[in-house]
């Protein structure tokens, strides 16, 4: 997966973050880091498939971070 979605648009990172934004209505897709452990990215993924938010699974953590313009790896991250 290309990770030049992510750094074309605004996005939203963190589960909290995310899980708040989908109650909210404000996202459409949903990227998920397959490094990433399960107990941190299962509360984003259980509410985007309850509700039919399209899931892009990423392969690391850190790449989706570096995407989203952070120094720090990302787990989940939304728009």
């Amino acid at each position: 997966m290309s990770y030049s979605k992510v750094k074309t648009s605004q996005t939203i990172i963190g589960t909290k973050q995310a899980v708040k934004a989908m109650h909210a209505g404000q996202v459409t897709e949903l990227f998920v880091a397959l490094d990433a452990d399960s107990w941190v990215t299962d509360p984003a993924i259980l509410l985007a498939k309850e509700i039919g938010i399209p899931i892009t699974l990423v392969e690391s953590k850190k790449e989706l971070g570096k995407a989203c313009g952070i120094h720090v790896g990302a787990a989940v991250t939304a728009m």
